[in-house]
């Protein structure tokens, strides 16, 4: 029988219901985006094509014959209209990534409408009410996984408040030739199948034998015992691994992707991560970065070195080169399995060098909520496993087991997390960012970037202040908790314990404030992105909270914001880690 909930299923989750297609592949040029003209109209055409991006020819989907898709360039107030033809053997859709557009245009086949059928062409028509810097890619099966996604460009109805020479977009993403489909098999088949950082039975009783006193080896079997009951991996940072390749504006490191400045000049670079597996951190040594917009929205423009970008977010920011030499953009991943790479130079030909990974970064006790336990003698006697902690009401964790720390909000004023084992993994810029209650009503300015022990200034969530005071300020009227939930040992997803095939609509009110409760008992971070709203990131900034439509959720923290929906309908709301997505880490939300 036919539902609408079947078809969601289908056209989202990408369990197999509809296969996965080739994929595609076309150079992209710099190009100054000040170069390209405004339209309100464009032509789409969503293809199959053969693409060499690792040396040997796969397949892929590629808008317009270009992977990633052309650049939309629109301007505030718009009335627009994008012709979509489907020329896949599959519904396909277009999700246009952090528009507010009416719940029948937001593209998501058998949620907002029923998608498009192959070979036929459905026309998009809105008006757009905001500006900045956003994206485009499908919202059917696993299509975006396979290269289906392109930048959009909004340009602001009067002057941006500040000011550049320069203009690129710089589109982050990851490639694999194996179809998304068989990824997502093989993932659901073995446990950690491209994790190759892993410990291994026997590099683990090595460890053992290396071990100096009875004491060190007692702790290093309780840690290990206690990931197997959590059925986690301490690696787990990155479902890929070594067979990706990282893509910068769709080239490969080697290809050296290049902007061209005259020196003096400021450059804009509106950074989207597009990947369908990755979080990166973002920097270009030798050059700060002033970021200015965040997910499309001015804030106040803030300095740092680098700044960790989740699937789906968006970042501008400025730099202003004043030497005439190359300048490396570097891009790695989180878990360091690999990085995307470009430059910034005064002619084409032109590198820098570019920085070393650094060690592959492991998770602690610590980091999952675990601090002060004793890891050494008995274990982990004398703590009881089996409940919640006091301070997590029914945050009940993997197989069962409690995790103390989500539930409670970290200071957001207080140092980067970690920094004892700084050495052994970059950062987290986003633990720790919510909780500022006394601040937030005060609407106090946020802390500036301090550096790290390894010098460099990182954005932090707690950073980013909007430019201009949020249209509503009430108090939340209704507080949904989302908890999310997973089995990394099985690969499968959740919210609350429940898939979306499990589960009923969230239920919000058209016009009702909101906040949105958010705790990760997994481990693993979760870019939450809710379709048809701007959330407001309570932190600390009060009336001026930064406003995004996606949000990383660090491992064992909780990370609250706020919502007021201006549009009816049923939207989705899911991590944009696209296969946690697929195996169950969304929801639909119901607006009336």
């Amino acid at each position: 029988m036919d539902t609408p909930k079947r078809r969601t299923l289908q056209t989202l989750a990408g369990l197999g219901a509809l296969a996965v297609l080739p994929r595609a592949w076309a150079q992209v040029k710099a190009v100054d985006l000040r170069d390209t003209p405004v339209s309100r109209s464009y032509d789409l055409s969503v293809a199959e094509t053969t693409l060499n991006v690792t040396g040997k020819p796969a397949q892929g989907i590629t808008i317009n014959g270009t992977m990633p898709g052309p650049v939309l360039r629109f301007r505030e107030g718009d009335e627009v209209v994008i012709r979509v033809t489907n020329k896949l053997r599959e519904i396909t859709g277009i999700h246009w990534h952090g528009l507010l557009v009416p719940n029948d245009q937001d593209g998501v086949p058998g949620v907002t409408y029923p998608g498009i059928l192959p070979g036929e062409t459905f026309t998009y028509r809105f008006k757009l009410r905001q500006s900045g810097t956003y994206w485009y890619h499908s919202h059917a099966a696993l299509q975006e996984a396979a290269g289906y996604f392109a930048p959009l460009i909004v340009e602001p109805a009067k002057p941006d408040p500040f000011q550049y020479d320069r203009d690129y977009v710089v589109v982050i993403s990851d490639w694999i030739d194996t179809p998304p489909q068989q990824v997502l098999a093989n993932l659901k088949k073995v446990d950690g199948y491209y994790n190759y950082r892993r410990v291994t039975t026997p590099q683990f009783f090595a460890q053992l034998r290396s071990a100096p006193d009875a004491k060190a080896r007692d702790a290093l079997w309780a840690e290990r015992m206690e990931w197997a009951k959590m059925r986690m991996d301490p690696t787990d940072y990155s479902d890929g691994g070594d067979e990706w390749s990282f893509l910068l504006q769709g080239k490969r490191p080697g290809e050296n992707w290049t902007g061209l400045f005259k020196p003096g000049e400021r450059v804009r670079l509106r950074f989207v991560n597009a990947s369908p597996m990755n979080l990166y951190d973002v920097r270009i040594p030798g050059l700060p970065m002033t970021v200015v917009q965040a997910d499309g929205q001015n804030v106040n423009p803030v300095e740092v070195d680098e700044f960790r970008i989740g699937n789906g977010e968006t970042y501008d920011v400025i730099v202003q080169p004043k030497e005439a030499k190359a300048y490396t953009i570097f891009v790695p991943t989180i878990a360091r399995i690999g990085y995307a790479r470009g430059t910034l130079a005064p002619e084409v030909g032109m590198s820098a060098p570019v920085p070393e990974l650094g060690p592959k970064p492991v998770r602690t006790m610590a980091d999952m909520g675990m601090a002060g336990m004793d890891m050494g003698g008995g274990g982990m006697a004398g703590m009881d496993m089996g409940k919640p902690a006091a301070t997590a009401p029914g945050a009940a964790g993997h197989a069962g087991m409690a995790m103390p720390a989500p539930a409670r909000p970290a200071d957001a004023m207080a140092g980067m997390p970690g920094m004892a084992g700084m050495a052994a993994k970059p950062a987290d810029p986003h633990a720790g960012m919510a909780g500022m209650g006394g601040m937030a009503a005060m609407g106090a300015a946020p802390p500036k970037p301090e550096p790290d022990v390894d010098g460099l200034r990182r954005l932090k969530y707690a950073h980013l202040r909007a430019l201009t005071r949020n249209a509503d300020d009430r108090a939340p009227e209704k507080e949904v908790l989302v908890r999310l939930t997973g089995d990394m040992a099985r690969y499968f997803w959740g919210i609350n314990d429940k898939k979306l095939s499990q589960a009923e609509p969230l239920e919000m009110g058209l016009g009702q404030r909101v906040r949105i409760k958010f705790v990760n008992e997994t481990m693993m971070e979760h870019p939450m992105h809710l379709h048809g709203v701007f959330m407001e990131l309570v932190n600390g900034n009060g009336v001026y909270a930064p406003r995004k439509h996606t949000i990383i959720v660090p491992p064992a923290q909780t990370v609250e914001l706020d919502a007021t929906f201006e549009d009816e309908g049923m939207w989705a709301f899911h991590c944009h880690l696209f296969y946690h997505a697929a195996t169950g880490m969304m929801r639909l939300v119901k607006v009336a």
